[in-house]
């Protein structure tokens, strides 16, 4: 079979104000998603999909895409996703699912699927490279979003990301010389990144406010001591919290922390960054944060 990779991704900057145009830095991580695929001439014009959780299946279906209809499945609603987002391939590849042959279609998600580090966007890529179409478009049809994570995807690197006035990233080398001070602290649930976005719709802002969040961007990639990046970071966390109105994670739950806290992506779960401090893991621990990666351990 053949074999498609793209790696996870962390977003450092301009969570929320990413969707009208702040610029955003983002990083890759060490897992990701696999998708190996295989193509038979049989006639049949069937798909036969399998997804596995770090290599163990958790989802099963056989779609023909001539009409569209999921003959066999294991959970039906994420099968009805499967189909739709293939339907979306088929819409916009030259050569994918045009004739009769069928596909034996397989993907394995490195990370916990509740680590927010883009199952989403990792299948996106992938489906995109295997069938020569544009990773953007085929996010935007099938689930929307700023686009951030399709970059990093499609990049394999840390990335400059931009959406207006249209997509552009650039590759970017983001290895400051404090890393071995970064941890990432899981905050045992999963964060509904649509739903946060469509709060974050609902209020309204100023080009000025998403200017303010690009230019906090450009000096976060400047900073070579670990204060000031951390003062930074605190600075970014505050105004994210003024504007949608929502305790910053650490007034919520590390109120007494001796260092930063400041969330990455949607608020309200997947993960956060903070620095080391004398005791960090037994603080965390001892609050039930007990999943902590230092930067060498998680960011590619």
């Amino acid at each position: 079979m053949g074999e498609i990779y793209s790696p996870g991704k962390l977003m450092l900057t301009s969570e929320y104000f990413a969707v009208d145009g702040a610029l955003v830095l983002a990083v890759p991580t060490k897992l990701g998603q696999e998708f190996f695929f295989d193509e038979i001439a049989d006639a049949k014009s069937l798909i036969f999909w399998e997804a596995y959780h770090q290599n163990k299946l958790w989802l099963k279906a056989v779609i023909n895409y001539k009409d569209w209809q999921i003959l066999d499945t294991n959970i039906t609603s994420s099968a009805e996703f499967i189909l739709k987002t293939l339907k979306n391939v088929q819409s916009l590849s030259e050569i994918k699912f045009k004739g009769t042959d069928s596909y034996n279609l397989k993907t394995n998600l490195q990370f916990p699927a509740d680590y927010g580090l883009g199952s989403s966007s990792t299948l996106m890529n992938n489906l995109a490279e295997w069938s020569d179409i544009d990773p953007f478009n085929l996010n935007t049809i099938s689930l929307g979003g700023s686009g951030y994570d399709i970059a990093v995807a499609k990049a394999k690197s840390a990335v400059l990301f931009q959406n207006k006035p249209q997509i552009h990233f650039e590759k970017i080398d983001f290895n400051p010389e404090f890393n071995n001070e970064l941890i990432f602290i899981h905050l045992n649930q999963k964060q509904d990144s649509r739903a946060a976005i469509d709060l974050y719709r609902s209020k309204i802002k100023s080009q000025n406010l998403v200017d303010e969040f690009s230019n906090l961007t450009k000096n976060i990639l400047l900073c070579d001591e670990l204060d000031n990046f951390s003062e930074l970071m605190m600075i970014h966390e505050q105004r994210i919290s003024d504007f949608i109105g929502i305790p910053t994670v650490k007034s919520i739950f590390f109120e007494d922390c001796a260092k930063f806290v400041k969330s990455l992506g949607a608020w309200g779960g997947d993960f956060v960054m903070s620095a080391k401090f004398d005791g960090y893991k037994d603080y965390f621990w001892g609050r039930g944060f007990t999943t902590i990666f230092e930067w060498n351990d998680l960011i590619d």
